[in-house]
C-alpha cells in the first residue's frame, strides 16, 4: 500500500458505482478487502494520453459477481494520480452490497 501511496496526489478523488473518496488514505484503506477477494485480472486494452490514462479489464471474483468487467480511467496532475472513475455494471453485485464499505 506504501507504494500505492506514494503514486497518489492531493488532491486526489475516487468515484466508483458505489465509493466515492477525495481521501488518498480513505481509498486505499478499501482496497485490502477488495483485493482479497480477487482470483484474477485480465488486461483488455490500455489507453494512454499525456495526463490520463484508461484500462479495461476484466476482474474474477471469489464472489456470485464472477466476473467483472470494469475500466478505470485515472487523471493524473504534476506525476500523480489525481483521480480514478471506476465504471462496472453494478448488477452483480446488488444482492452484496450490504457488505460493501463506502
Amino acid at each position: 500500500m506504501a507504494a500505492a501511496a506514494s503514486h497518489l496526489g492531493r488532491p486526489f478523488r475516487f468515484q466508483s458505482p458505489f465509493i466515492t473518496s477525495d481521501d488518498p488514505e480513505g481509498h486505499l484503506a478499501t482496497l485490502p478487502g477488495f483485493v482479497s477477494i480477487v482470483t484474477g485480472v485480465e488486461l483488455i486494452s490500455e489507453l494512454y494520453g499525456e495526463t490520463e490514462a484508461t484500462l479495461v479489464y476484466d476482474v474474477h471474483t471469489a464472489t456470485p459477481a464472477g466476473t467483472q468487467r470494469t475500466a478505470e480511467h485515472f487523471r493524473l496532475s504534476d506525476g500523480k494520480i489525481a483521480s480514478i472513475l471506476l465504471v462496472f455494471d453494478t448488477s452483480p453485485w446488488q444482492p452484496m452490497k450490504a457488505h460493501i464499505q463506502p
